[in-house]
């Protein structure tokens, strides 16, 4: 490439990912649920009621508190 020459964004992300799957990485895409969607805090809360019925979920609920006031920032 000659200097000066300037690569457009989809060009230097090419670059970028080429460089990634070198190392032996590849991309990979999670969904997750939207935090700002409407019921997600009533559908929270229904889950947590219902997995704290079992024994075995009491160790990851009391992380999920412990955790839960954290600052995001």
């Amino acid at each position: 490439m000659a200097i000066g020459t300037h690569l457009t964004q989809k060009e230097k992300q090419k670059r970028y990912r080429s460089r990634l799957r070198r190392k032996g990485l590849r991309p990979v895409q999670i969904w997750v649920p939207d935090t700002r969607a409407a019921g997600f805090s009533a559908e929270c809360r229904k889950q947590a009621r219902l997995a704290s019925r079992f024994a075995q979920e009491k160790p990851a609920l009391a992380f999920i508190s412990e955790i839960a006031d954290w600052d995001h920032t």
